[in-house]
Order: C-alpha cells, then sequence, then structure tokens
C-alpha cells in the first residue's frame, strides 16, 4: 500500500510539476526561460543588460540582482504580462517606446493580469511607466518612475495609467517628469499611498472613479496637484502639495467626496501670467456637489479657495485660510454659509472678537466684499488693493456688517487653527 501512496505522488508531482528557480544571464536564456516557465516559478537575472521585448505568461516570480537591466531599445513595450499573481522585483526597465496610442510602456499589464506585484523597479522611459487595462488588485510598491523631462507634458506617459480595474495598490512610489504621476479612469477602490511627486502634469488625476482613497501623498513642482474629475465617493485626507501652478486640489464635477487634513501651499502662477480665472487656487470647487471639506491648510497662494459653476452644495469647515492674495473666490449668485454645527474656518485675516473665551468669533467673517468682486471684474485695478483708501473702505464695510444677498459667511470663525498634521484621519 505504501509503495502505490509513493508511487501516486511522484506521478503527481510529474504531472503538475515543481516549481523552480532559474538563473539567466543574458537575452536568449531569459526569452527562453520565459517560454518555458511553469506557474510558481522564479526567475532571476544576472547583473547585464537584456535587450528586446519580453512577455510572461505564467505566474512566475521575477526578480533582478543589482543591475539587472530591460532594455526595450526605444521599441514598444519592455515587459507584457497577461497572466495572474506575477511578481516583478528588482529590474531596471529603460528604452520603451513612446507611441501612447499603442500604450507602450515599461511593463504592460493585459487583461488576466490579476493580483500582480511590482516592487521595487527603476523604470525610466519616454511612454508609460506601467499600464493596465481591465484589472484586479494590482499592486505597484516601492518603485522609481521617471519620465523624460525634455519632452512636453502632454506628450509624455503617465507614471502609472489604468482604465477599468478594481482594487489597486499604489504605495511608497517616486515620480517624476511624467504627464500625470497616477492616472485612475473608471477605477474602483483604489488606494494611493505615501507616494512623492515632483514636475509633472497632476500628482493624482481620478476620471470616472469610485470608492477610492488617497493618503500622504506628496507633490511638489506641479501643475496641479490632486484632481478628482467626474467622480464619486473619494476619501482623500492627509495629502500635501506646494509649488504648484493651477491648483492644489480640484473637485470637478465630484460629489460625495470626503476631503480632510491636506495641505496645499504655495500655488501660484509664475510671476506676471496670472490672468482673471488664471490664478493659482489652493482648492478649486467646480460643479461638484455634496462634498465634506474639512481640517485642511490653504495658505500663500494666488487664491485659497475658488468656487464656480454649481459648487454651492458643499460642506465647508474647520479649515485653514492662511495668507492668500485672494482668501475666496466665488462666482455665484447665493449667500453661502460656510460653517457647521456652531464650527466655522480658521481666517487669518479676521479682525472680530472673542469676548466670551469660546474659541469662537463674536462676528460673522465675510472673506469677500463689494471691493474684491470689484477687483475680480477688472483686474486692473489690483494696483489699487492697499491704498489707503481701499483699506478704510474695506474696514468701514466689516464694521457695519451689511446684510449681502449673494457671497460667502462664516458665523462662526475660529479664534485658533489646529494643523492639518495633527488632525486624526484614518477613518471617514
Amino acid at each position: 500500500m505504501l509503495r502505490l501512496l509513493l508511487i501516486s505522488w511522484l506521478c503527481t508531482l510529474s504531472f503538475i510539476g515543481v516549481a523552480q528557480e532559474l538563473r539567466v544571464k543574458d537575452t536568449a536564456s531569459l526569452t527562453q526561460a520565459l517560454a518555458q516557465a511553469q506557474d510558481g516559478d522564479t526567475l532571476v537575472l544576472d547583473t547585464s543588460v537584456y535587450e528586446g521585448n519580453f512577455n510572461v505568461t505564467r505566474s512566475i516570480h521575477i526578480k533582478g540582482e543589482a543591475g539587472a537591466t530591460l532594455d526595450a531599445l526605444r521599441q514598444g513595450s519592455a515587459l507584457t504580462i497577461t497572466a495572474p499573481k506575477v511578481i516583478v522585483e528588482g529590474l531596471n526597465i529603460r528604452h520603451w517606446g513612446r507611441d501612447l496610442y499603442y500604450h507602450d510602456a515599461g511593463i504592460l499589464l493585459q487583461p488576466g493580469a490579476d493580483e500582480v506585484l511590482i516592487k521595487g523597479n527603476r523604470l525610466v522611459g519616454d511612454g508609460f511607466g506601467i499600464y493596465g487595462e481591465q484589472l484586479a488588485a494590482p499592486r505597484i510598491i516601492e518603485n522609481n518612475i521617471s519620465g523624460n523631462g525634455a519632452i512636453y507634458v502632454l506628450d509624455r506617459g503617465d507614471g502609472v495609467f489604468l482604465k477599468h480595474v478594481s482594487a489597486p495598490q499604489v504605495q511608497d512610489n517616486h515620480f517624476i517628469f511624467v504627464r500625470d504621476g497616477v492616472y485612475l479612469e473608471s477605477v474602483t477602490d483604489s488606494q494611493i499611498h505615501h507616494n512623492q511627486f515632483a514636475k509633472l502634469q497632476y500628482a493624482i488625476h481620478y476620471m470616472y472613479t469610485r470608492g477610492d482613497e488617497a493618503a500622504h501623498n506628496q507633490a511638489i513642482n506641479v501643475d496641479g496637484g490632486y484632481a478628482l474629475m467626474s467622480s464619486k465617493q473619494i476619501y482623500l485626507h492627509h495629502n500635501h502639495v506646494s509649488q504648484a501652478r493651477d491648483f492644489g486640489i480640484l473637485l470637478n464635477i465630484t460629489n460625495e467626496s470626503h476631503i480632510q487634513a491636506n495641505t496645499a501651499t504655495d500655488v501660484k502662477h509664475p510671476q506676471g501670467s496670472v490672468e482673471l480665472g488664471n490664478e493659482g487656487k489652493g482648492i478649486f470647487i467646480y460643479a461638484a456637489q455634496n462634498n465634506r471639506i474639512q481640517d485642511n491648510e490653504f495658505s500663500h497662494s494666488d487664491t485659497g479657495i475658488s468656487m464656480a459653476m454649481g459648487g454651492e452644495e458643499n460642506r465647508l469647515w474647520h479649515n485653514r485660510i492662511i495668507a492668500n492674495q485672494n482668501q475666496v473666490k466665488y462666482v455665484g449668485d447665493t449667500q453661502l454659509e460656510w460653517s457647521y454645527q456652531g464650527q466655522g474656518n480658521y481666517w487669518s485675516e479676521y479682525q472680530g472678537w472673542d469676548l466670551d473665551l469660546d474659541g469662537i468669533g463674536d462676528l460673522a467673517h465675510r472673506p469677500n466684499d463689494s471691493l474684491d468682486k470689484l477687483f475680480w471684474l477688472y483686474p486692473e485695478a489690483k494696483l489699487l488693493m492697499e491704498s489707503p483708501v481701499v483699506l478704510l473702505l474695506r474696514w468701514v464695510e466689516r464694521q457695519f456688517q451689511p446684510r449681502m444677498t449673494t457671497g460667502i459667511s462664516d458665523s462662526f470663525p475660529l479664534m485658533q487653527s489646529v494643523s492639518p498634521a495633527l488632525i486624526d484621519g484614518g477613518t471617514q
């Protein structure tokens, strides 16, 4: 009986195969190993340059020794994956093609490449860094992805481009000189955490997504920080953006989202290029509804908060609006209240008092007056903004607290501020 069991076990092993570790040292041996590999095998790439375009059709683990490099010779995608549960780690990948129509990428994830893990790689090229479509649960972790800074930004590929993907994780990556750092289209339940973005268009760009979370990301020297467009139920918290040119956060036709404990500072157009409607905005709310915007800081920018075209149905409270050239710009015909349950926002220019010492200003704050609206309509008049006559007119208007039919009011302005870094944003 024992002999029969042993024979049966050996036959089973011969049928299913045993996972192997295969070492490759040149292009020919890598091509052969990929063609012959079975599910569960590990391919170890010796320190060498492997030239060409490679395909992964089995659920294998590919890892590189220090200096192992895939070079696509500026044609097509360097590595194309069609199998699930593939692991790619420790590779240098370079010189893939730049045809964005054909999705040239350092790593191209095609339908069927579910639950892949792309970890600890360095990708440098003109097209997409990692492109994936019609997938489930890819993980992209601890990679360095660089585009070509000599190419016009809109002609570059995105660092990570995901379309019709569910539950992706993108964390602890560095992105530079790409178009968008992470571009998500028709994606659900993404997790984008602890990434670094620099010298690109938008750090994270959402289009038609739902149920996403982005937290603890850092963006510097970008056109825009976090662009939420035509999306729903995004939780954006504890992110930072500075030295942006267009916006820190954009809510464009985006609904039911929670924007909490983010910092957008130094959002300014280059000196001399600011035009009406083209100024840098800490947050730009455009035709977005039913969003919660709390505990954020919008500071030292051309405009702190800008709202237009049906952005009225949002709740804003506990934000810090500090030392912007214009604290608020609201283009609309409604009188809005920016406070919630007796708690408003902190305004650096608020000059009211707090006689009962409850931490709430006794006078309502109206960050825009009739002079602000005049300067929006006639931007050339901004030369007069700090003149003694204008300052006197502002003081008189605020002392009398005239009834306004349009604009922003904060009936409970905060006398002290709390840094967004101290806000616990771990739960919604």
